[in-house]
């Protein structure tokens, strides 16, 4: 698949749970922005974006328009920040600190643990 210039979220394809929340955040953007897995970019489609699979393994990525990419919790709050409504206010506190400091310690934990959320399957285990 071959991203445009937009914004896109980079999300693990063969998780559930990252699936149904890269849906849900989708929704309420504005503008361009799109959400696609790592697996359908593929290797070429990863590199365009400046990231390569072990990258795209490890967390989500938000890859701006201008091409400034950030991974994790920052990319979540990029996400939300796209977005309408609450979702706005969300992503740019989740930008800030100290609310930036909370995600930063929790992204790692929901990664680790997210075969064990809602909608997640064994699919979802980071191995």
């Amino acid at each position: 698949m071959e991203p445009d210039r937009s914004a896109i979220l980079v999300f693990d394809g063969d998780c559930a749970f990252c699936t149904s929340a890269a849906a849900w955040a989708s929704g309420g953007w504005r503008g361009g922005a799109q959400a696609v897995s790592w697996q359908a970019l593929g290797d070429d489609g990863l590199a365009r974006l400046g990231l390569d699979e072990e990258r795209a393994r490890r967390a989500a990525w938000w890859v701006g328009a201008d091409g400034r990419a950030d991974a994790g919790a920052r990319a979540i709050g990029r996400a939300l920040a796209a977005g309408h409504g609450w979702r706005r206010p969300a992503g740019l506190a989740l930008l800030a600190p100290p609310v930036s400091w909370v995600g930063r310690g929790a992204y790692p934990l929901v990664a680790r643990f997210r075969h064990r959320l809602p909608g997640a399957t064994s699919a979802c285990r980071v191995g």
